[in-house]
């Protein structure tokens, strides 16, 4: 349903009078959004695996998230050698700062990708749950939050950016009006495993939000300075 996000060159521009630096962190912010695209694959698999039963899907997800891991290793190293060693502006290291900041809420979204493949699995020998098309939105919610937060970094807009929030409320209230719904439910004894993985993958999906809610809040300091 939602596009990866296409790599391009972002508008921040490093100080040019140091060409070394400003070619560094041009490289680091065409990682950081091919390290999004990665992890927007990832939440389109996880959706797929637990919303259609797709187990292929499912399976790839493990080589995926380690692909997001070393782009997140490496990135965050790349970022602190470049503080380190090439004595960056306050600008720059403003950048960089949250360079290192947004590819957690990254990896982060990744590991929760990965974790809903695993409940898609456990959760599979069941009858389908009547909240599950409730879920399936919330699902499309985050995923639109995250596409969103991936195109406000590459366009370097922080009007789309800390709009976001405003989309994490439709997914705070699906997450606790489908709480209430899975907490109060009436369950067959022994029958009450595929309540609480349906209850840890509304918390998967809630997070996921959160972190795609930071990743435009960090697109807004890079360009103002000031958080919040």
């Amino acid at each position: 349903m939602f596009e990866t996000t296409s790599v391009k060159l972002p508008l921040y521009s490093p100080n040019p009078d140091r060409p070394q630096l400003a070619r560094e962190i041009r490289r680091l912010e065409q990682d950081v959004l091919r390290m999004g695209a990665l992890v927007e694959q990832s939440f389109r698999l996880s959706h797929q695996a637990l919303f259609t039963s797709n187990l292929t899907a499912a399976e790839e997800l493990p080589v995926l998230d380690k692909k997001i891991d070393r782009f997140y290793r490496q990135i965050e190293s790349d970022c602190t050698a470049i503080m380190t060693l090439q004595a960056p502006t306050a600008q720059d290291l403003r950048c960089l700062s949250a360079f290192m900041q947004l590819v957690r809420d990254l990896e982060r979204i990744g590991d929760y990708a990965k974790d809903l493949a695993e409940i898609a699995i456990k959760i599979l020998p069941y009858p389908p749950h009547p909240c599950v098309p409730e879920i399936a939105v919330m699902s499309h919610h985050a995923q639109a939050m995250l596409a969103t937060s991936l195109v406000a970094l590459a366009d370097l807009d922080e009007v789309n950016g800390r709009g976001i929030k405003r989309l994490d409320d439709a997914v705070d209230n699906a997450y606790e009006r489908l709480y209430q719904t899975l907490a109060h439910q009436k369950y067959d004894q022994g029958v009450v495993e595929p309540i609480l993985l349906l209850v840890l993958a509304i918390r998967c999906l809630e997070r996921m939000a959160d972190h795609a809610t930071n990743i435009g809040q960090r697109v807004a300091y890079i360009v103002t300075g000031q958080r919040g």
